[in-house]
């Protein structure tokens, strides 16, 4: 037997000496981890076309969370050849950087939806929530049919958007002020949205639950799952963030 081996043998049948040799290996792992945190001002390297929610998208993702749509369905597409040539390309950490709480995760009943912006049309959307079935024979997804038929009453949204900067989410005065009209404004293709589309880039405007007549809690969910994955190009390469 080697004179190390020796060592080891005699480490491992010391619980107390095995005990403090953890420790040491713990601590020395943990400060080479977290000791350069306190060094660098952002953990997430920004990238461009990544903006705060609208108050619609906003809305909408609070359903999604409340109907614990996170549940089955993950927002991580992680950098394996597997998965960007089913999703598309990688997540970036900025892309959730305004997501409080975030919808990372790797658990997944259902596909992956970080990049299902403009995949699927917003009739295909709302077929899809009313009875999955009839567009995934194979689903196992719960209808949810019932967010047609409810009318949104998201509460106060300036107060929410005025909650959301004091967690470090960029809203402006202006942007808070018209938070309320703002919401109204993004499902109304009539409307004059110019002033929207100055503040929100990319934002999607119109329609989204085929009824006009209502806004509805179906609206607000589509707006939101139509702009996930739609705000980076990744095609003109100025995505540079690196995978985590």
């Amino acid at each position: 037997m080697s004179k190390l081996a020796h060592h080891h043998k005699k480490l491992e049948r010391n619980i107390t000496l095995l005990a403090v040799f953890a420790f040491i290996a713990v601590a020395i792992g943990g400060i080479v981890e977290i000791a350069p945190l306190f060094w660098i001002d952002n953990t997430v390297e920004e990238v461009e076309g990544v903006r705060p929610y609208t108050p619609l998208e906003l809305a909408g993702r609070n359903i999604y969370v409340r109907e614990g749509c996170y549940t089955c369905h993950s927002q991580m597409i992680r950098p394996f050849r597997d998965e960007v040539e089913r999703y598309g390309h990688y997540s970036l950490a900025a892309e959730s950087m305004y997501d409080h709480p975030f919808q990372w995760g790797s658990k997944r009943t259902g596909p992956d939806l970080a990049r299902v912006g403009g995949r699927y049309s917003d009739e295909w959307h709302v077929q899809h929530l009313t009875d999955p079935r009839a567009v995934v024979p194979e689903s196992i997804m719960p209808p949810y049919a019932f967010l047609a038929e409810k009318k949104l009453d998201p509460g106060d949204m300036a107060a929410h958007l005025r909650t959301m900067t004091r967690v470090g989410v960029p809203y402006s005065e202006d942007d808070i002020a018209k938070a309320n009209e703002d919401l109204a404004i993004q499902a109304d293709p009539m409307a004059n949205s110019s002033d929207l589309e100055k503040r929100y880039p990319k934002v999607q405007i119109r329609d989204f639950d085929g009824n006009p007549n209502k806004l509805s809690e179906m609206d607000a969910v589509i707006a939101y799952l139509q702009m996930l994955g739609t705000l980076v190009d990744f095609e003109s390469g100025e995505a540079q963030e690196q995978p985590r």
